[in-house]
């Protein structure tokens, strides 16, 4: 119980950091591109309060599955862009694009920054919180590009296809959850992700 405490708390800014910033990223966008609304609900803000939903926030360390809070967004209200399907883009592309720039700015502080300069017991902790956050940010980031509704990946998908196949890729959306949950409890899931998460995050290493 103790060691589970202990690499919650170690944990727990890396991913308070990865959807506040995620969600943030969204709002920013869409406000960028005229869209009031995120603004308008309080969501431009990096106040993780403000995005966290709680139970999402509790399921993500029962079942390591959880969720924020949706940014609001209208695309009729974008005015900075030709086209409203490539602003829904732009704004879903944001959230990952946000937490791929913050794993990378970790893995630079994971490499340069001088720990052996700092006494153990602060050194310690901080390697293991950027580590936890470079990999929190890339899994969270490739999470919700998959084209699965609600999910980010979903609305990039949507904006790209023609009328006839978006029609039937929106039948599908009122069993995006029920999908969700079918693959997080199947190791389909983990096939997916866990050569992607490690594999951005080698590339991540080499280029620094």
């Amino acid at each position: 119980m103790q060691e589970w405490i202990l690499n919650f708390l170690i944990a727990l800014p890396g991913i308070l950091w990865a959807m506040t910033f995620h969600e943030f990223a969204h709002a920013y966008v869409a406000y960028k591109l005229g869209d009031y609304t995120p603004k308008l609900a309080g969501r431009l803000t990096l106040n993780p309060l403000l995005h966290i939903d709680i139970i999402g926030f509790i399921a993500l360390f029962l079942v390591h599955f959880g969720w924020a809070k949706p940014v609001p967004i209208n695309p009729r209200n974008f005015r900075n862009i030709s086209s409203w399907k490539t602003g829904e883009i732009l704004v879903a592309f944001a959230g990952p694009f946000a937490n791929f720039i913050s794993a990378f700015f970790f893995v630079l502080f994971l490499k340069y920054f001088p720990f052996t300069a700092l006494p153990p017991s602060i050194s310690e902790p901080l390697f293991l919180m950027l580590k936890y956050g470079v990999f929190i940010n890339v899994a969270f980031g490739i999470f919700n590009l998959l084209p699965v509704p609600p999910l980010d990946g979903s609305k990039i998908l949507e904006a790209l296809l023609p009328p006839k196949l978006w029609l039937k890729y929106k039948q599908i959306e009122p069993y995006g959850p029920i999908i969700l949950i079918i693959l997080i409890i199947s190791p389909v899931l983990n096939w997916i992700l866990i050569p992607l998460v490690n594999g951005m995050v080698r590339a991540m290493f080499l280029l620094t």
